[in-house]
Order: C-alpha cells, then structure tokens, then sequence
C-alpha cells in the first residue's frame, strides 16, 4: 500500500478495454473511510492489451480497478457533483454574494462557487439610481449553474422576489400590516407595490367608493392581506378594514363629547349642492347649507372646502341611528335679534340685488337680512312682467321699508316709493268726462293701452269702443302707435286703474230710440234679417227691434221678406238687454188683453217714463181704428 494524502497523476488520458466494455481512464475517486482524494492517468495500449501505470500511489486502502461493477454509482455522481460546485449551493436558493466588479451592462458578484456569476446591472437601479459599489454584500438568487455558455446565471430581482413572499407570507400569518405603492388602475381597482403586485379592489379603497382613483396613483399606504395564495400569486389588499378601524376608535372618543350644543371641531369630508358632510373624528355630521350662513349662499363652496378644518356646533344628535345636525351660523349672533331697532316703515335705505324670482328682486341691506321687492312695488308702471326688465343681480338700489315682519323675519321694501306717485298727478289733471287724446302703447284681446302720462296707461275695454257693432279683436280697428280719442269713465288711483271709453264719444242709440219708442208706441219699419223665431225691423240707424212669430200677423210658418215695411206696436224696452219687443198682431188686430199686460207691466218700470200716455194714445188709437172698420 502507497501512503499519501492525494496525489495526482498527469499522463495523456486512454480509454482501455475491459471485458469487452469500456470504463473511464480518468476517474476523481473518493475514499469513504479518509475522504482524501487522488486523480490518476491510466495508459493503455489497446493494440498490445497491455496497461501500464505511471507514477501512481495508492491510498491506505486499495481500489478495485479490476471490477467495475464494485463502485457506488450513486455515491460517484454524488461526488462529482459536489467537486464540480465545491459548496452545498444549490440551484433555486438565494445566497448572499460579494461584489467583484460593476461592469456596463453588468454586475459580477462571487457567490463561492468556482467560479463568479453575473447579474444585469438594471436590477441593482432604483428609481434611476444606481449605489452599489464593489464589495457590497448583496443576496442574490442561483437562477443555471452553467448556462448554455457554461456561465453562473445570478439574480437580485428573483432574489428579492422570494424575500417579498416570505416577508408577506409572514405578515399574512401574524395579522401585521404591509406598506406599498399604488401602481396602477386595473379592471376592478388598483396595483400595488409591496414588494409583489397585489390588487386593491375599488371597494376597499376608502370607507366611501371613491369616482376618481387615479388620483391615488403614486401615494405610498398601509394595507391589510385579506387573501393570500403564494401557489397561484394572488394578494388581496384593504385599506378600508384600516380605515374602519381608525373610524372606531375614533367614533368612540367622539361620542363621549357629542352633545346638542357642543362646540367640536371638525374637516370637511364632502360637498353636495344642499350641504357638506364634516368628519367629527369617526362619525359625520351634516352642515345644511341654510345652516351655514345667515346670509344666502348659492353654494357651500362659497364658504367652505373640502379638507378645511372648522370649528361647528352640535344642533341635533340621534343616537338611534347617528345622524348628527350641525350648524356654522349658529356660532355668530343672529342678525335678526336688532332688525326691529335698525329698520323702521317709510326708512329708506341702499341694498344689493342678490337674487330675483318671477314675483320680485331680494336686496341684501346686511350680511344675514334680506327683503323683498315685490315686482308690483318696483315701478308705477304696471306693465312690468318681470324684474329682470328693472334690475340685475349685484345692482345697488335704493328702496324704501314698507313692513317689517320679526317673527318670519321678512321686511317688504319698495322701489317706486322713492319716486313720486303718477297717479296722484294723474288725479289732480283729469276728471271723470274729460275728453283726451293718446297713442295706443298696447293691444290685448280684452281692450287697447292708451298712453295718458309717463307710467300710467288708460284701458278701452273692448265694449267700449262701440255701442252697435261686435267687435271680436281690438286689432281688427287698431294698430301700436295710432292716436285715439276717448272720454275718461273712471279714475281708480288706490287699484291705479284709468278706463276710457271712445263709444260714449256720442250718445247710446238705443237710449236715443228708448225715448222716442216707448211701450205702447205704433209706428213701422223695415225687415232688415229673419231668423227662426222672428223678424228683426230697423227702428232707427244701428237700432232693431224683434218681432217674435207668434206676433206676426201672417201664415203659419211663413216670414215677411227682408226689405218689407211692417207695422207695429213697441210691447216691451229693455235697455240693460239691449232689446226692443214689438207686435204685428197688436198693430194689424188691435191689442188684446195679453198685450195690455205686457204694455201695463212696461209702464210700471221706473224707467218707463210716459209709458202710461203712450199706452193710453195705443188703446184710443186702437179703439178707433176698430169703429172705422
């Protein structure tokens, strides 16, 4: 036996023959017993078949060369496994290397394997920063031990990959909190960065939905692992079991303060059209917008925004369902508690328009009280629709205080108040019968404006513009602009009413014919139309009378013709109606008792004066004309 630790022998190598097969004539073998090593070169001549050796020593224990099959295959690849790599590294395992140098494009990092492996130099840059420097202890995970061009394949990337999940599997497990960055909008919520990419679902972004989550792009947060699966990758996120809580506790500690008439302070959370939500630490009140000013406000932005810290007061709190009122204004004085020492009636005083209506303009004469303008009170004018046609928002006015109202806090003001009233003037200059003239300034359906002085206008109803004719529309006669002429009827100053009239111009017709043709008058006339219950007979210009077909002395059924002069006697009058009744039978037969009732009954009337002589000429004429007969 050969005694040496090891020894190597270095000849050409041989491939020798042996029973018919070939075995290794280089051979790195390992003694089980003293674990020393010795390599050896084994020659051969195949064409002689003989085997020599050179320079070889054998360990303390002999080798069997001359049976192959007596080796421990398994305990061989084992070993040359292991001298290949000369460490326990394995592949798929993060280790801690040194670097070696920092190349261009890579890192060279020794890992004590045989030999250096690399690493993309990207991977060692954050944010567009690169620090490492030579010598860095860095972990890095064992990707190929030879790659396809017998290269160590290094990563950090992968390296931090595995700490990631280990770190995250951890906190999983304990409950703990994670810190990430939101990366980016997905279908359904947010990326975020913890190391791995997890998701954030939309509805576990805040305790609210939130519209907008772009806007959380960038911002670095705490989260809670609600789902964790490291097999299939998957990490669910919440950040709204966090919120909720902070909400809690917060809630708790609130609620030990939270009384009707407590001053707390609070951040304005959200802003609707009628109000804003205030976060009172855990809970929200709402600050109605009517409860944010005394004065008007159009918006809550014109007085708050989202994220101010203000100081509210507690108006109503229901513990049932923790619905909290709060109030701003209630914080100041009311304004209202000195509008009965600052406003009396008749004061005038200067505002600002701040808002109009279809009824009338609100002018502000102090921060927190307002009156009305109504539009009936903003000019002598009347025909003023709107107030918009008089004033416009932000207009200072001058008004007058018409009335004061404490307990529903309203003042009325007035505008035409500082003017002088035209309709006084008007009172003085006319009088009832006057004659005037003016330009029509407007023409409804029911009558025509004429112009009488600035901001006062007379009506000419349609019924009186004539006392015959039917008129169905004004502008059948007239047009703006053309000059009429009129009687003045009435003057009403307190309603400011001015009727005119143009038919009372001249006399009424028929109250000219009521004198002349009084009940019990004969005389004849003229059938001017027929109709189904009579004949119409002209009494005078404009002026007709009916004779009904029971008075007219003809054959049944049949009418005179138009044109036909008829004689008659008037039976009834009736000027309110516009009517005059007469008689062919009464003028043609004589009048008989039905006739004498109606004529008798006519002259009782107070306005059937001479009623009586002319029914007496009626009788006696009838009378007569019966005995020449």
């Amino acid at each position: 036996m050969l005694t040496s630790p090891a020894v190597q022998c270095t000849s050409d190598p041989l491939l020798t023959h042996h029973g018919g097969a070939f075995f290794f004539a280089t051979a790195l073998l390992e003694t089980a017993e003293k674990g020393n090593f010795i390599m050896a070169s084994v020659h051969s001549d195949s064409s002689k078949r003989k085997v020599s050796y050179s320079s070889l020593e054998w360990l303390d224990e002999d080798v069997d060369f001359a049976n192959p099959e007596s080796s421990d295959k398994d305990s061989f690849a084992a070993l040359f496994g292991e001298g290949a790599t000369g460490s326990n590294i394995k592949e798929g395992q993060v280790v801690k290397g040194r670097v070696m140098e920092i190349l261009d494009e890579n890192v060279v990092v020794d890992i004590g394997h045989k030999s250096a492996g690399s690493v993309p130099r990207s991977e060692f840059t954050a944010d567009g920063a690169f620090s490492l420097k030579v010598g860095d202890m860095v972990d890095v995970f064992v990707d190929v031990f030879e790659d396809d061009d017998g290269e160590l394949v290094l990563s950090k990337d992968k390296a931090d990959l595995l700490k990631a999940w280990d770190r995250i599997s951890e906190a999983y497990e304990k409950d703990e909190l994670v810190e990430g960055r939101i990366v980016g909008r997905v279908k359904g919520g947010l990326s975020v960065d913890i190391g791995v990419k997890a998701f954030l679902p939309g509805s576990q972004v805040d305790l609210r939905p939130v519209r907008n989550l772009e806007k959380l792009l960038g911002q670095v947060l705490q989260f809670k692992i609600i789902k964790f699966n490291k097999k299939r990758g998957n990490i669910v996120l919440s950040r709204r079991v966090l919120l909720e809580q902070d909400r809690e506790r917060l809630r708790s500690e609130t609620l030990k303060s939270l009384e009707a008439g407590s001053v707390m302070a609070g951040i304005v959370k959200n802003i609707t059209d009628y109000g804003a939500f205030i976060d009172l630490g855990g809970i929200d009140g709402l600050l109605h917008i009517t409860d944010m000013s005394w004065g008007r406000l159009n918006s809550p932005a014109e007085v708050i925004n989202v994220g101010d810290e203000i100081q509210v007061k507690v108006l109503s709190y229901d513990a049932a369902t923790h619905r909290v009122s709060l109030g701003l204004k209630q914080l100041q004085s009311d304004p209202w508690v000195k509008v009965a020492e600052r406003y009396n009636p008749n004061q005038r005083l200067k505002g600002k328009v701040v808002s109009l209506t279809d009824y009338g303009a609100f002018v502000e004469l102090e921060p927190g009280v307002e009156g009305l303008i109504h539009v009936t009170e903003m000019t002598w004018n009347r025909r003023v629709k709107h107030p918009s046609k008089l004033v416009a928002i932000g207009d200072e006015v001058e008004v007058v205080v018409l009335a004061v109202d404490l307990e529903n806090h309203r003042i009325s003001l007035g505008m035409k108040q500082t003017e002088p009233n035209p309709w006084e003037l008007v009172l003085e200059k006319y009088q009832v019968g006057d004659v005037i003239r003016g330009k029509i300034r407007n023409i409804t359906d029911f009558g025509v404006f004429v112009g009488i002085e600035e901001g006062v206008d007379g009506l000419i109803h349609v019924s009186d513009i004539s006392w015959t004719e039917r008129i169905k529309h004004p502008q059948d006669l007239y047009k703006k602009g053309d000059e009429v002429e009129a009687k003045v009827l009435q003057i009403d100053v307190e309603n400011m009413r001015f009727s005119l009239g143009i038919k009372q111009l001249q006399e009424d017709p028929y109250e000219a014919a009521s004198r002349i043709f009084v009940p019990g008058t004969r005389a004849k006339g003229k059938v001017t139309r027929n109709a189904e219950f009579g004949s119409f007979v002209e009494l005078s210009p404009c002026v007709e009378g009916l004779i009904h077909v029971s008075e007219l002395d003809l054959e049944p059924g049949k009418l005179p013709d138009e044109g036909t002069e008829l004689e008659f006697v008037v039976l009834r009058v009736d000027l309110t109606e516009r009517r005059f009744e007469l008689s062919h039978k009464a003028a043609t037969r004589g009048l008989d008792d039905t006739h004498n009732r109606t004529i008798q009954a006519a002259a009782a009337t107070p306005s059937s004066t001479g009623f009586a002589e002319a029914f007496a000429r009626a009788k006696s004429r009838t009378q007569k004309d019966r005995a020449e007969e």
